[in-house]
């Protein structure tokens, strides 16, 4: 098993041509060139041609790189996927998914590149089985949590701890794991690492969210520090795998370690955590 790390999914406009240069530099695990929200209308068609111009150019390293579209229903989606198919993307991110014939009208055009789906409307939430049933033939291998449009189409006032939201980003994160898909909790408003970003970046890696949604490099260190194993984990996960190795314990589903039953689920989530580790470290 491999893990690649998704800690910070840092969306960076295309049109800023500065930003796409910072982007090769910084530290987070994913660059998502942006040709949707932080795009103008009229600078889309140039955010376009810069950002199939920047993954043809490379320079961004272990960095994954996705490029988010506009939505089909907007005079631009339809030239952005038709655009960006054969580019060379690690995936196209698909804004506001509502339902299973947006993916089926994405891929029509995309070819085979892999599909990430925003899910950030009220009929999104209600159709995610169906939306992660189809991941198959769709080519859909994450999902992205788009809290600030779902919470505007709700009606509802997130504040720091999101209550009116926590529903849904439980059953985003159910959605994905159901599907083995990757999940990416939405973004946080708050520009610096301060207490309000590090609870929110907690929170989501509480609920099980492999890594966030970034709207600014000040806010990598806080997402990366949420979502990567603490030292306290990576030394349990030793533990664990190294007990589990021992003779005695071969054929065994369950024994102790550290005055504590551990089952082989925990074997798997030590093991887990363990390549984790690796990959954020490179070693």
């Amino acid at each position: 098993m491999t893990i690649r790390p998704r800690r910070s999914a840092l969306f960076m406009p295309a049109s800023n041509a500065r930003a796409i240069e910072k982007a090769r530099s910084l530290d987070c695990d994913v660059v998502i060139l942006d040709l949707e929200d932080s795009v103008a209308p009229e600078l889309k068609a140039g955010a376009r041609d810069q950002a199939i111009a920047a993954t043809v150019a490379g320079g961004f390293g272990a960095r994954e790189l996705l490029v988010r579209v506009n939505a089909l229903d907007t005079p631009w989606g339809t030239d952005d996927c038709r655009a960006v198919a054969d580019a060379g993307f690690a995936a196209v991110v698909l804004p506001k998914v509502s339902h299973v014939a947006d993916l089926e009208a994405a891929r029509a055009l995309l070819g085979t590149v892999p599909l990430w789906a925003m899910i950030e409307t009220c009929a999104g939430m209600l159709n995610l089985p169906a939306i992660v049933a189809s991941a198959g033939a769709n080519r859909l291998e994450g999902l992205l949590a788009g809290t600030n449009d779902l919470a505007k189409e709700m009606r509802c006032t997130p504040g720091p701890e999101r209550t009116p939201l926590l529903g849904h980003l439980a059953m985003i994160v159910t959605a994905a794991r159901a599907a083995g898909l990757i999940a990416l909790d939405g973004v946080c408003n708050v520009i610096e690492d301060g207490d309000v970003l590090a609870a929110e970046c907690a929170q989501g890696a509480t609920f099980g969210f492999d890594g966030k949604s970034l709207i600014h490099p000040a806010q990598i260190a806080a997402a990366n520090r949420a979502y990567g194993p603490t030292a306290d984990a990576v030394a349990w996960a030793e533990r664990v795998i190294a007990a589990f190795a021992l003779p005695e314990n071969a054929e065994k589903g369950v024994i102790r370690v550290d005055g504590e039953m551990v089952e082989l689920l925990h074997l798997e989530q030590a093991r887990r955590i363990a390549l984790m580790a690796g990959a954020v470290t490179g070693s």
